[in-house]
């Protein structure tokens, strides 16, 4: 299990120093995720500033972009860091798309399918194997002019993983993906006892190897020795709770019989009662969700025991990047076994 690290977006000019940063310290990968900032644009930063690290989008919001756009970034990225790019894609919510990017939201995981579908066929066409004729039920690609056109790359290969949380989307990504970014609102047990089985019908509808595909999660964490313990406990419980009230989310839930606790923050988060959310968190919800341990080495340990055989790559979900290098070793080495 390699380890990663999972940051919410950084601004442009960080980038640089963040990502040596990361990659010094030992990580595998870097996940940034869409939430204020476009994620390529750091990305981009980080592409020419780092030599070893692999490059994420965890995720980048696929449905607010027309793929010819999205393709022409992560081709462009794909070249930029010698064929270390990870493009996580996710659908989104409805009110999001809808709302925040004005943009149809229809049949979800069949745009996604197709979406995918597309980006593959674009980038086949930069690489000139055949020319740009792409017709589905949502897009259509039919005119590249030399003037317009990439051209090839070394590393035409672009890893696309797909954020999944509900079944149906692990069954999607078996089939056409090359990997998973699951939600960091997901338990050992849900990944293990719903998402792996829809996972593995999915490859076998599409006749794929389960050692060809990486599963991946941001995790939430908590460790005694860390010098920002309450801080740290603080935010854990007030991203659960804002997760938990996302009706979107609420399959996580009600697998563990924690649907009414969903339904209590959902009414508290549309009466914009936000401060009030976390107390509604439990103890089975929070031990649930958050991977505990007394020391980093220890948590390498505990995350091995709770995701060993589900996960290929975890992710440290927040601020990794404050942890001591000395640190980061000992739960890497403790990981790995």
């Amino acid at each position: 299990m390699k380890l990663d690290a999972f940051l919410q977006g950084t601004h442009i000019g960080d980038a640089g120093p963040l990502s040596g940063g990361v990659e010094r310290a030992g990580f595998h990968g870097l996940w940034l995720t869409e939430t204020q900032i476009d994620p390529f644009l750091p990305l981009a930063v980080a592409a020419t500033t780092t030599t070893r690290i692999r490059l994420g989008t965890g995720i980048a919001v696929a449905l607010s972009r027309s793929p010819m756009l999205l393709a022409m970034d992560a081709w462009a990225l794909q070249r930029a860091s010698a064929g270390r790019l990870d493009l996580g894609l996710g659908t989104q919510v409805r009110a999001h798309i809808e709302r925040r990017f004005a943009m149809p939201y229809d049949r979800p995981a069949a745009r996604i399918r197709e979406y995918v579908a597309a980006l593959r066929h674009i980038w086949g066409a930069f690489q000139h194997e055949h020319r740009l004729s792409f017709k589905g039920d949502f897009w259509s690609f039919s005119l590249m002019t030399p003037f317009f056109d990439p051209g090839p790359i070394e590393w035409p290969h672009v890893r696309v993983y797909l954020a999944a949380v509900n079944a149906r989307m692990f069954r999607v990504a078996g089939e056409i993906a090359d990997g998973i970014v699951a939600h960091p609102f997901s338990t050992p047990a849900y990944l293990r006892e719903v998402g792996m089985p829809a996972l593995d019908r999915g490859l076998a509808k599409a006749g794929r190897s389960r050692d060809a595909f990486d599963m991946t999660c941001p995790v939430f964490m908590l460790v005694d020795e860390s010098a920002t313990f309450a801080a740290d406990e603080a935010y854990a419980r007030e991203q659960i709770a804002f997760y938990a009230s996302t009706p979107t989310y609420r399959a996580v839930l009600d697998h563990h019989g924690w649907g009414a606790v969903g339904e209590e923050l959902s009414l508290l988060a549309r009466a914009g009662k936000f401060a009030e959310m976390a107390r509604l968190v439990t103890p089975e919800m929070f031990d649930g969700f958050v991977t505990r341990a007394p020391t980093y080495a220890a948590l390498g340990a505990r995350l091995r025991e709770r995701y060993g055989g589900v996960l290929d790559r975890v992710a440290l979900y927040g601020d990794a990047t404050r942890i001591a290098p000395e640190k980061i070793a000992a739960l890497t080495a403790a990981l790995t076994g």
